[in-house]
């Protein structure tokens, strides 16, 4: 344990009244989450007072732990509610109603007064929203915002997924109206102001299913040898100003969510898919960075500026691979020149200590209602390295030039996109699991266990093990954040690193923006709530995340309910105690085997150091990468939950096969 934890853990335990995060279990016990404490309070479930799940709380100690014993408390504040919006059912009659919240965390049920059901009647599927919770009141009193008249269960399902994310399904009419009112209009007086780069080529490359273009590049050769590569991001701080209705709208989503048949955008589409969008043939407003680069990729002179330009050109991915691929295409030497400088900044990062881990990402192919009809696994090719690569020399370029500024001899306010070290703890056990499979891992310092792990990476490429050990390997990775405190990005391995090419839908984005031309007009106005924005940002992508992974499972659940009583051959991508999860080979669909179906054949144990459930009697081994068969057995929509059932004797069979495949060699 460090130091800081040790003593703030010591506090704690000598203070009466303790700040944490309430989370509370399936079962209805709760936990209090105490920063710097090892291990969390347990609060029971009349001890909750008027928190809910997710709320920050003070607890006070009633019994202290030790040895196997936990502390236990009791909440006596919500210091800070993680929502105040929630879904569920009205029952009303004439008199009085109640709403009662779905979920799979308790939550009590709200009184709602007659006039504030505003619409819902008996049995209504509703948004409410918590109104109060005096002393005095037993239950809490809440409000109808909406009434939920989904098209379908599809639409319901993903509605509900955003608002238990704290995503507003809709913007406010004053919002509606503040973006309506804005212009297109290219004006005189802001062109003084900007650099014109309307007459250098310039494209987008992105999905074939994007409308907001926030990023475009330009390139032209220079007299002396060199090209002239720009990086242009749509200017959304031009039109979003500080505190005005639009830019608190944006700043509480924080971030665009993306499931698997929507987008909900963190600005109206007049803002996003209009005035920011990068569209071909129309001039707009960008911020831009803008580089010399000779063709062996060495960056000669860079420039930061708001600019205009005009598109020229919009490639989906497919058509820019297709050009890199058969050599041959619309601006064709511009993009082969592109990818080779990419792939140049790309071998370079990677010498200096970034780390090439690549996750598979799985896309639904849905008809006009949503219905997921097959599932795709994206591919990154060259035309989204090529992409990449440019976006991440922006986003260091521009944080390596905020770095260096410094007000009283002190780094200004900023939100940093950094990413810390892996976990010795985690790393461990990792290494020692690589072991069994044959790799050797240096953990002695950061640069060894990078080195460690591209190594790895390179060697396990297209064996067995490789889906297991790039999984276990990510798993080791801490989560990269926001905030002001600026320790460098490990896993890309920059020093300096932020989020400027998104603005469209990432709000830390646009603070970038806004204090980078702070930075330029030599007008810093220093924001002492940084940090806490930082926080907020890093929460709300957090929680964009689950939103997006659930309404992943729900579509993976859909699909597979066509797919009752069939087997398929499946990966075990996790272990636990009660049972092993399963991603199906050929749809990606993971679903999980319990313990309780496996007691048929033997008592399975969990060994964490092996990753497996192993057979106390038998022996018989389920570890994470191993290839086992199952059968789908049920597929829960509500709860997005996929049960799957062991489908005994496949390992004989494939041994058998494994011998007669070695005598067949042997003739």
């Amino acid at each position: 344990m460090s130091k800081d934890r040790k003593s703030n853990s010591k506090k704690s335990s000598q203070t009466a009244i303790v700040k944490g995060r309430l989370d509370i279990s399936r079962s209805g016990m709760g936990f209090v989450i105490v920063e710097g404490v090892e291990k969390d309070i347990v609060v029971r479930p009349n001890d909750f007072g008027r928190a809910f799940h997710g709320d920050i709380v003070r607890v006070q100690i009633n019994k202290e732990g030790g040895g196997s014993k936990r502390t236990e408390g009791k909440v006596v504040d919500v210091a800070e509610r993680s929502k105040t919006t929630f879904v569920g059912n009205i029952e009303a009659n004439k008199n009085f109603a109640f709403f009662v919240a779905a979920g799979e965390k308790p939550i009590p049920d709200f009184y709602v007064p007659v006039d504030k059901l505003n619409g819902a009647v008996n049995g209504d599927r509703v948004v409410v929203k918590l109104v109060k919770w005096d002393k005095a009141d037993k239950k809490p009193e809440g409000e109808v915002l909406n009434v939920l008249k989904a098209e379908d269960l599809n639409d319901m399902a993903m509605k509900e997924l955003l608002i238990d994310g704290g995503f507003p399904l809709s913007f406010s009419d004053e919002v509606m109206k503040e973006a309506k009112q804005m212009s297109d209009k290219i004006t005189r007086e802001e062109l003084k102001k900007r650099k014109d780069c309307r007459d250098i080529l310039t494209f987008t490359i992105d999905p074939v299913d994007a409308k907001d273009f926030d990023d475009a590049i330009s390139i032209r050769n220079l007299d002396n040898g060199n090209y002239e590569i720009g990086v242009h991001i749509a200017d959304v701080s031009h039109f979003v100003k500080p505190d005005s209705v639009l830019d608190k709208a944006a700043y509480e989503r924080a971030t665009s969510v993306y499931l698997p048949d929507r987008v909900n955008p963190m600005l109206p589409e007049k803002i996003s898919n209009e005035l920011c969008s990068l569209r071909p043939n129309e001039d707009k407003y960008t911020f831009s960075v803008i580089f010399q680069i000779t063709n062996k990729a060495e960056i000669k002179h860079k420039w930061i500026g708001r600019t205009i330009i005009n598109s020229n050109h919009r490639y989906t991915y497919e058509d820019a691979q297709q050009i890199i691929e058969t050599k041959d295409g619309v601006n064709f030497k511009a993009i082969l020149l592109l990818n080779d400088l990419a792939k140049r900044f790309r071998k370079e990062r990677f010498d200096n200590g970034a780390i090439n881990f690549s996750s598979q990402e799985v896309r639904f192919t849905l008809d006009e209602n949503g219905k997921p009809l097959g599932i795709v696994v994206k591919e990154s090719k060259d035309a989204h390295k090529l992409i990449e690569e440019f976006m991440l020399l922006a986003n260091r370029t521009i944080a390596e030039y905020i770095s260096k500024i410094k007000i009283n001899k002190q780094p200004i306010p900023f939100p940093y996109r950094i990413h810390d070290t892996p976990d010795e703890e985690k790393l461990k056990p990792f290494a020692a699991f690589a072991k069994k499979f044959g790799y050797t891992f240096d953990i002695k310092d950061e640069a060894a266990v990078a080195g460690s792990f591209n190594k790895l990476l390179k060697d396990v490429s297209g064996k067995p093990e490789q889906h297991v050990l790039e999984q276990l390997g990510i798993r080791t990775m801490a989560k990269a954040v926001y905030t002001s405190e600026n320790i460098g990005h490990y896993g890309l391995g920059f020093e300096h690193y932020c989020h400027f090419t998104s603005p469209i839908r990432r709000y830390p984005d646009v603070m970038v923006h806004r204090i980078l031309q702070e930075c330029l007009d030599k007008n810093l106005k220093l924001d002492k709530k940084m940090e806490e924005k930082c926080k907020h940002c890093s929460d709300r992508e957090r929680k964009a995340m689950e939103c997006e992974r659930a309404g992943n499972k729900y579509k993976q659940v859909e699909f597979m309910q066509q797919y009752l009583g069939e087997e398929f051959e499946g990966i075990i991508s996790g272990v636990a105690a009660f049972g092993f999860f399963v991603e199906t080979v050929l749809h990606k669909c993971e679903g999980m085997v319990t313990v309780r179906d496996l007691s048929a054949y033997d008592d399975f144990r969990l060994d964490e150091t092996d990753y497996a459930l192993v057979g106390l009697r038998t022996g018989k081994k389920f570890r994470m990468g191993d290839k086992v068969m199952i059968k789908v057995v049920a597929a829960n929509l509500e709860k997005r939950q996929l049960d799957y059932e062991w489908v005994v004797g496949n390992e004989k069979l494939d041994a058998q096969k494994s011998k007669l495949n070695q005598k067949s060699k042997k003739k």
